[in-house]
């Protein structure tokens, strides 16, 4: 009996200091995160709040046709949107505009289609179901025309674009179903463009100093300013949103959420339909467990 109770001590003893160690190492892990990062030089860009955020989230129509205005009259002249064709800006969930206006907007570009009767290719008006033109022919050539620097391909570059959360934000994300970062760092990236601080190495040419990129340099030019896009008017004259290049950077992120998933709204609504069913199913299979392992195999209560 003294050795089982003293083997039960150890035991419980044990376990303490096992719970003890892991609780300080996660503590030293959250608290060590932070001097990490500013060792590297990374500032984390600020969380901001968007309309399709969480399980009921919707785009803002209004937002993601200033975004594609934005894309269209700034970004389109060095990034590509391979995955978007004009007729996708009609689809529900989008930016919704009306079938007339996407086949006058695609008509104002010229397709090079082909071959003909002679085996030529030829240029054509732009049609509905044709994909948004690529302002380069090939990678080469957008290289030569930027500095030596590729302009990344819109398409799904609010999925890849990230940043890290570390301990335990992580975990509070799942919970809250926290999963922004893309725009968020997007965003961030649009203004952040600013003077170098004291001390910081010379930037080349082709360099421009950016808080929130890694290493803090950059390729891309500041691409907004103030002003550069006039947003439609209301009725009182005024514009529908801000001119501003932090306007522009939320419009232009939410933009390209929606051309990275334009299907999120469907998918949502299919997962709320979906999550009745799931919990009737948990409830059926908690009462089934309970029968059928009410009696152990001997037949005696598992109780």
């Amino acid at each position: 009996n003294r050795t089982s109770r003293a083997d039960g001590t150890m035991s419980k003893t044990s376990f303490r200091l096992a719970l003890t160690g892991l609780a300080a190492g996660l503590a030293f892990t959250a608290l060590s995160l932070p001097a990490a990062r500013a060792a590297e030089g990374r500032v984390e860009p600020p969380k901001l709040s968007w309309t399709f955020s969480g399980p009921l989230g919707k785009f803002d129509r209004a937002q993601i046709q200033r975004g594609f205005k934005v894309f269209k009259e700034v970004c389109s002249s060095c990034h590509s949107a391979n995955l978007l064709r004009f007729r996708n800006l009609v689809q529900p969930g989008g930016p919704e505009f009306s079938e007339g206006q996407i086949a006058a907007l695609a008509a104002t570009y010229q397709i090079t289609d082909g071959p003909n009767e002679t085996g030529e290719m030829f240029q054509r008006p732009g049609r509905p179901a044709d994909a948004f033109p690529a302002p380069f022919p090939n990678e080469q050539a957008a290289r030569a025309s930027n500095g030596g620097a590729y302009p990344p391909d819109f398409s799904v570059l609010a999925k890849a674009r990230t940043y890290e959360r570390g301990f335990p934000r992580f975990i509070y994300d799942i919970f809250t179903t926290y999963q922004e970062q893309g725009p968020d760092y997007i965003h961030a990236l649009m203004v952040g463009y600013e003077e170098p601080p004291a001390g910081f190495p010379p930037l080349l040419p082709t360099q421009h100093y950016n808080k929130y990129m890694p290493g803090h340099l950059i390729a891309m030019p500041k691409p907004l300013n103030d002003g550069q896009v006039e947003y439609p008017k209301g009725e009182d004259g005024k514009p529908q949103a801000p001119e501003t290049v932090d306007q522009y950077a939320r419009d232009v992120a939410a933009f390209m959420v929606w051309v990275a998933e334009p299907r999120m709204e469907q998918r949502k609504r299919i997962a709320l339909w979906f999550m009745p069913f799931l919990i009737i199913l948990a409830i059926l299979l908690y009462f089934s467990k309970k029968k059928i392992w009410a009696r152990m195999p001997d037949g005696s209560p598992a109780h």
